[in-house]
């Protein structure tokens, strides 16, 4: 779609809160009362501009290991947010802070189905005794995801292969079965989805 494509073009040189729905639909050629048609508010439309170009640089795989499709996801995700993706994520969140309803917008168009998809994974990693079940689901999904968007939003450390690697390996350790023989490296790759 045309708005969606002007946005993601407003986006690579334009910071999002100099952005505005003005300029979006200068960008798309069409009047601001067309997007008002299909989005309530900038937010919306960023953020669904930035689900249609991240969803598909970071598919989740299928069939195979539970472990071995996680560790290619986080794989993927790092490296998509140590560019541009991380930086529009960064800017949609701070500019979330001030404003509850682009976190609103932000949890509800891309954060709550991306978390839905890895919770089956998990699921099946705990069904499949490659993940431990005396923690919670929720907080696995945590200690795998948070350290990733911590590093996004402080940039104190790099979001790179090094940090992946190595935070796969240990993360895939800590939640593997106590006792059990899986080791770091996780089994062949599922096929995208």
């Amino acid at each position: 779609m045309a708005i969606l494509d002007a946005t993601l073009k407003l986006l690579e040189t334009t910071p999002l809160q100099q952005i505005s729905i003005e300029s979006i639909a200068r960008e798309a050629g069409v009047g601001k009362a067309t997007i008002y048609r299909w989005w309530e508010s900038k937010a919306a439309v960023v953020i669904e501009a930035f689900v249609r170009a991240h969803v598909s640089h970071t598919p989740m795989q299928k069939g195979g290991s539970p472990r071995a499709a996680l560790t290619r996801h986080i794989h993927l995700l790092v490296d998509e947010y140590s560019g541009w993706s991380g930086r529009i994520v960064a800017q949609i969140l701070a500019e979330g802070q001030g404003d509850r309803d682009v976190l609103r917008e932000f949890r509800e168009r891309f954060w709550y189905g991306r978390r839905a998809v890895v919770r089956e994974v998990v699921e099946d990693a705990r069904r499949c005794g490659e993940f431990r079940i005396d923690m919670d689901a929720e907080l696995q999904m945590d200690v795998l995801y948070a350290p990733i968007y911590f590093r996004l939003l402080v940039g104190h450390l790099p979001l790179d292969k090094k940090f992946a690697e190595t935070h796969c390996t240990t993360m895939m350790q800590m939640l593997a079965p106590p006792d059990s023989n899986l080791g770091a490296k996780p089994t062949p790759r599922r096929k995208a989805a």
